[in-house]
């Protein structure tokens, strides 16, 4: 954005410091009328043709952007990988607590990494992690979709689920 003598090029619309419309003007006689008010000639539409200035207290524009972009920060909700981690054997009971886990961080709308950890020879037999991981699939279809199935990688095997 340019301010006051950085803006070069002549003439240019003028929006006075109320809004209303001052005309087409050269940048001298522009720059004045800011002066004589004690405020900032800024150029907001530099584009157009002729490009667009505003007589404005430039200061209290940027305080006001800067305002505006922390409450936009501070309202945005940053998506986190949470990781849940099941073995092939799992019993019911340690299931559905790690189910439950899960569902809570897609409610969150977080997104939830299902990780199946095979331990010696239980990697020669996928087929029983891939069928938890169906049954985890399965349990929270209500809550989220799968954006990645799972994928055998060394030992273990990942699944990536995402909220609705």
């Amino acid at each position: 954005m340019r301010v006051n003598r950085q803006i070069r090029i002549s003439p240019l619309r003028v929006i006075g410091a109320d809004g209303s419309q001052l005309g087409i003007l050269e940048v001298d006689a522009a720059l004045r009328m800011a002066e004589d008010l004690g405020l900032d000639l800024v150029e907001v539409a530099p584009t157009a043709r002729p490009p667009v200035v505003r007589i404005m207290d430039y200061g209290k524009y940027k305080f006001e952007m800067a305002k505006q972009a922390r409450v936009a920060k501070k309202k945005q909700h940053v998506i986190e990988l949470k990781e849940v981690k099941y073995r092939p054997g799992i019993d019911d009971h340690d299931f559905d607590t790690k189910t439950r886990h899960a569902r809570r961080f897609l409610e969150e709308k977080n997104k939830v990494k299902v990780t199946m950890m095979f331990r010696g020879r239980q990697v020669t037999h996928p087929e029983l992690g891939q069928a938890v991981l169906d049954r985890v699939a399965t349990a929270l279809a209500d809550v989220g979709k799968v954006e990645s199935a799972g994928r055998l990688e060394g030992k273990s095997m990942t699944m990536i689920l995402t909220p609705k």
